[in-house]
């Protein structure tokens, strides 16, 4: 069985074809940072015209590159929500008329289901496990129990760390995306130098919160002496800034740790996706705390950490093997909860 996945919730136009044998057949992910990097971030029409006008041929590259033809597929993916809504509707459209066309089901997939199954497709991790969702528009702790079973433990109160990432690099000058570029700035710094808060650090609960510290960071910035930050004060505020990221990351899963085991006591894995994931540092902390408390920690290669359509046709496919396909009818979603009970909470 093989299945098409197609991702455009924000400013990655990608498809894929994945097998139920966990073969990635073909993988495409087209950037947009050129377009969206004159604005400091992504910029919600710019991002819906460019899959507009690239998704088909991405698509066509990826089935020329598996060797498939649209009639084989055992069903055609895509991610229906969350997202910005202009490119989720790109690619739920062009996925139903595909569908149509060739007489395929069709699958919506919640991007935030895309992140936490790819550690069954490079890991074949079983359920449950303890899932650390962090990207650019996420922060979040969940008990994952299967498919379409999820337990929301803490979600972030303002920021995800993701954003702050992207909004601290924004205010050191280091461009955009912000991720990569403070990790690299970091390297060699001193994480001592500024005296940052953790915020929600040691209090009870799963919560996140880095408002705050975002804020610390640019008044840490505004107190350096004027004029372009010295290679040193950068290396030292960016380092400083990615290692309070790390304490509250580790704090607040350690507390969600202790949840997740009081319900599945024999449960080991810890598994981190999203595109924070791919920072190093960060993961070092989170397996050191893993180990600690005797789990592994699971993290996908740092290719499908950051959106892709892999994940979006793997999680399309855990889904058809349930049975769980959609009708022509289902409208794209801006918001979609892993854990409605939790958001209604």
């Amino acid at each position: 069985m093989i299945v098409l996945g197609i991702e455009t919730s924000c400013d990655e136009t990608a498809a894929a074809l994945v097998t139920d044998a966990r073969d990635i057949r073909a993988s495409l992910v087209l950037s947009q940072l050129d377009q969206h990097r004159p604005y400091g971030g992504v910029v919600p029409e710019i991002a819906a015209r460019a899959h507009l006008d690239h998704l088909d041929r991405l698509v066509g590259q990826a089935l020329d590159e598996a060797g498939v033809a649209l009639g084989e597929l055992g069903a055609i993916a895509a991610t229906g929500g969350p997202g910005l809504i202009g490119g989720v509707i790109v690619g739920v459209t062009f996925a139903k008329a595909l569908a149509l066309a060739h007489d395929r089901p069709f699958i919506a997939v919640n991007h935030l289901e895309g992140h936490a199954l790819t550690c069954r497709l490079t890991d074949d991790v079983g359920f449950p496990y303890l899932l650390l969702l962090v990207s650019g528009g996420h922060c979040q702790l969940l008990v994952v129990e299967g498919v379409g079973r999820y337990a929301r433990l803490g979600t972030t109160i303002d920021d995800a760390a993701g954003e702050a990432f992207d909004k601290v690099a924004k205010m050191l000058g280091l461009g955009f995306p912000g991720g990569p570029a403070v990790e690299a700035a970091a390297v060699g710094g001193d994480p001592a130098r500024f005296d940052l808060p953790r915020p929600l650090h040691g209090r009870p609960g799963a919560d996140f919160s880095f408002s705050g510290l975002k804020t610390a960071v640019r008044l840490a910035a505004e107190a350096l002496p004027p004029g372009a930050f010295a290679a040193r004060d950068l290396a030292d505020l960016a380092a400083s800034f990615q290692a309070a990221v790390g304490d509250v990351l580790v704090d607040r899963t350690a507390n969600a740790i202790a949840e997740f085991r009081a319900r599945h006591p024999q449960a080991r894995h810890l598994v981190v996706a999203g595109g924070v994931a791919a920072n190093a540092a960060l993961r070092a902390r989170l397996a050191a705390l893993a180990a600690a408390h005797a789990m592994t920690l699971v993290a996908p290669p740092p290719r499908l950490c950051t959106d892709n359509a892999a994940m979006i046709a793997w999680a399309g496919l855990e889904r058809l093997r349930l049975g769980l396909v959609d009708g022509l009818e289902f409208a794209p979603r801006p918001r979609w909860p892993l854990d409605p009970a939790a958001e209604a909470a």
